[in-house]
């Protein structure tokens, strides 16, 4: 199986060499925690290796992502952006893809199912899924909806993020090949930050929660070190 690396040094040791090509990947924290940051270094990492990359951004406006990203000095002109943003200019979908801002999810699989058709992208980013779950008319329909999107991206060969603000265990974590966590804990005033790989099927993993930092540049994971002392 070819392996894909998520671009974080860290991050690929603990997943023993880095993700399977193709699957679908989600990435779970709250908000702050750095799960644009990953996404953009995963994409970024395919851009140097002369991949085709798109970042399809639901809920924070596409400008605002590329200053964050300029601040932290990453340059992110190789990676595709579609601003599917409430506050986006949303032409590429029309008027399949929103009515009244509410997503509709199938309006979305069969553009972009177009889009594939055209020129597939070898990695992509959805950021972020909570919206195609808060748009749903039901859990089934959602569940529905997000089986035949990731069915979609299997055939097309396409290693996906899917992020999430969303903690709780939900369908997305029993339909994706893997999730990865990060965790904002706050000790005595103090927020420490660790990642968790809670899924990962067909590699062999390090479960451990690992202490990671956002840095210029993008994120360190620190693979040697436990977040806790192990008792």
């Amino acid at each position: 199986m070819e392996r894909v690396s998520t671009g974080v040094e860290g991050l690929d040791r603990m997943l023993n060499g880095g993700l399977i090509k193709g699957r679908t990947y989600l990435v779970k924290g709250c908000p702050g925690a750095g799960k644009t940051i990953l996404s953009i270094l995963f994409l970024l990492d395919g851009a140097k290796r002369g991949e085709n990359v798109l970042f399809i951004s639901l809920a924070e406006g596409v400008d605002e992502i590329r200053e964050n990203m300029n601040y932290l000095g990453l340059d992110v002109s190789g990676i595709e952006f579609i601003d599917a943003s409430p506050t986006g200019d949303k032409t590429i979908f029309g008027d399949l893809f929103f009515t009244s801002f509410d997503i509709d999810t199938q309006g979305f699989k069969s553009m972009l199912e177009a889009r594939f058709d055209k020129s597939a992208p070898s990695r992509l980013v959805i950021d972020s899924i909570t919206m195609l779950r808060v748009s749903a008319k039901s859990e089934m329909e959602y569940r529905r909806d997000l089986l035949s999107l990731i069915g979609m991206f299997k055939r097309f060969n396409v290693t996906t993020f899917l992020t999430s603000d969303i903690y709780e265990k939900n369908v997305e974590d029993y339909l994706v090949s893997g999730v990865i966590e990060l965790h904002m804990i706050d000790i005595k005033g103090k927020i420490l930050r660790g990642v968790r790989i809670a899924k990962m099927r067909g590699i062999e993993f390090d479960d451990t929660m690992r202490p990671y930092k956002i840095v210029k540049g993008g994120m360190e994971v620190y693979s040697d070190l436990s977040l806790f002392e192990e008792r």
